[in-house]
């Protein structure tokens, strides 16, 4: 039965809070939050669960559920369709090149090699932020966002706040020029320090005995690959003498990259002086560690099922510093995921489900050949661009073609193909004329007709591209890649208990917004939560 939840428009006694705290644990399916309930720690994910609101039934409403559109969404109240940010990377419209999400040529790392396609600022990112919106009515206001990726901190940092990236080449952390010219002093102590040293050498022990992971798929599973995986698992090969960057970049597929990110969130705190006024300030943390471990092992593994614990434990220290630093009750905690994690390929397999894998390249070449029949040789597909395929839209228009007539050739072809559920062309996306038909409203969220391609799919259930054995992935519009958590906690202005009924990722931005006493980002497209109790803190006037 769902909890009965109340509208409350007073301000509460609290005013509003000094400090948001947003919390993005990457590739955090809901079913794991309450799989391990009866192994949390006292204080970590149960500051919610036992204290906070949590939404059982919370959800992204776009189908393409990649980290960049979920990390663009949390924050703007807005789905890809309005952000702009369709995917990690996808092809430019009109000449095929290849587009990162957070690419910005005209921007550097401060003090690190950057690479073309590196991402270094939010100019892709079309629509503002909470925070872009707390900055312009509150300047004192700050926004520091902290991520192992580079799309996990720029995007929620917004346009005018700060972000900070782990570097994997040297385990430092860096912003870029788009933000500054030199890094502020407690920056540069905090890599002074070197404190992704002290990791090497260490292992990554299960914290639990052996029995605890029973419901979990034990390691070594043969599809894992050649490496295999289990624990204990080490981050440095056993002959490295000195860390280097195969170690840095390894540390961020387990807990101890996650525990350096929290490291520079409480550096920040202190060295930005968050919360410390009556200036209310933004942190988000994006803990990058559960999506590579998901990514390489499965939400089913028992490196999952403790990798979930592991972060459990950081977070219930993290929140003991937060309350020693900032105080009790006088933050809001805020929790959520960019996208949950289909089950692997072959544990789909094992349970009796359909399920497989697609060559992109063959299904290229395929869809090409077919074409030519009625429109004669040529490679009329670009390729893939996000989740849609992309026209030769030049090659086109020289030989004279209809391309909405290409565009709707190509998605029979595509819909002909093992693995493909459903696909839309540009013509009825824009239209809505398909607005009843399967999947249509999610796949009409992820597509921006800027940049997106011309035919939007999707895949079937449990099915991938790749051939390679091992490994999982995301990106559907299905319950195990859209329904994650949204938890939060802060006495003053937060209800506490479950809320059963639907809700979005969309709507924490104008939930936010309203905590703040700011209007909700110019884009948003969700409401206000609805927490229990009448104790939602209602719009500061």
């Amino acid at each position: 039965m769902a909890t009965q939840v109340a509208a409350h428009d007073s301000v509460p006694k609290a005013g509003r809070p000094r400090l948001i705290v947003f919390i993005a644990i990457d590739g955090l399916p809901q079913r794991q939050v309450l799989a391990y309930r009866n192994q949390l720690a006292p204080d970590g994910f149960n500051r919610f669960l036992q204290h906070g609101s949590w939404f059982a039934n919370a959800y992204y409403g776009h189908a393409f559920t990649v980290t960049a559109a979920g990390h663009a969404t949390m924050l703007t109240g807005a789905y890809p369709h309005r952000t702009g940010i369709i995917g990690n990377e996808w092809r430019g419209n009109q000449n095929g090149q290849s587009e990162y999400c957070t690419g910005d040529t005209s921007a550097t790392y401060i003090g690190h090699t950057t690479k073309p396609l590196d991402g270094t600022s939010p100019k892709n990112l079309q629509v503002e932020t909470v925070g872009d919106v707390l900055r312009r009515a509150n300047p004192q206001s700050k926004v520091i966002a902290v991520s192992g990726k580079d799309r996990g901190a720029i995007l929620p940092a917004g346009k005018a706040g700060t972000a900070y990236i782990y570097m994997s080449s040297t385990g430092q952390f860096a912003s870029s020029t788009y933000y500054m010219q030199k890094h502020p002093a407690w920056v540069d102590a905090f890599n002074a320090a070197r404190p992704a040293d002290r990791y090497f050498k260490m292992e990554w022990k299960a914290l639990l005995p052996e029995g605890a992971y029973a419901q979990s798929l034990p390691d070594n599973q043969p599809w894992f690959g050649p490496a295999g995986g289990g624990l204990p698992a080490r981050f440095s090969a056993p002959d490295d003498p000195t860390p280097g960057p195969n170690y840095y970049w390894s540390l961020l597929r387990g807990p101890f990259g996650d525990a350096l990110t929290l490291d520079f969130a409480r550096a920040a705190l202190n060295g930005e002086q968050l919360g410390q006024d009556d200036a209310p300030d933004i942190l988000s943390v994006s803990l990058s560690g559960h999506d590579y471990v998901n990514h390489a092992y499965s939400a089913e593994s028992r490196l999952s099922h403790d990798h979930m614990l592991q972060l459990d434990r950081l977070l219930q220290a993290f929140w003991r510093d937060l309350d020693a630093k900032i105080g009790k009750d006088q933050y809001v905690a805020v929790l959520t995921s960019d996208h949950g994690f289909m089950p692997a390929v072959e544990y789909s397999a094992q349970q009796g489900l359909p399920t497989g894998r697609i060559d992109s390249a063959d299904i290229l070449a395929r869809i090409n050949l077919a074409l030519e029949p009625r429109f004669g040789p040529g490679n009329w597909l670009m390729g893939f661009s996000g989740s849609s395929l992309l026209l030769d839209r030049k090659l086109v228009a020289q030989k004279g073609h209809d391309g909405n007539a290409m565009a709707d050739a190509a998605r029979a072809l595509l819909l002909s193909q093992p693995g493909f559920a459903a696909a839309y062309t540009r013509a009825e996306l824009l239209s809505g004329i398909r607005k009843d038909a399967p999947f249509f409203t999610p796949m009409q969220n992820a597509w921006h007709p800027d940049v997106s391609g011309d035919v939007q799919f999707i895949l079937k259930p449990n099915w991938k591209f790749g051939l390679r054995s091992g490994g999982t992935t995301h990106g559907s519009p299905y319950a195990y890649d859209t329904h994650v958590p949204i938890l939060m906690y802060g006495p003053p202005w937060i209800g506490k208990g479950r809320v059963d009924k639907r809700v979005e990722v969309i709507d924490i931005a104008s939930t936010l917004a309203d905590l703040l006493g700011v209007a909700p980002p110019a884009a948003a497209e969700g409401r206000r939560l609805p927490f229990i109790d009448g104790t939602v803190a209602a719009k500061n006037r």
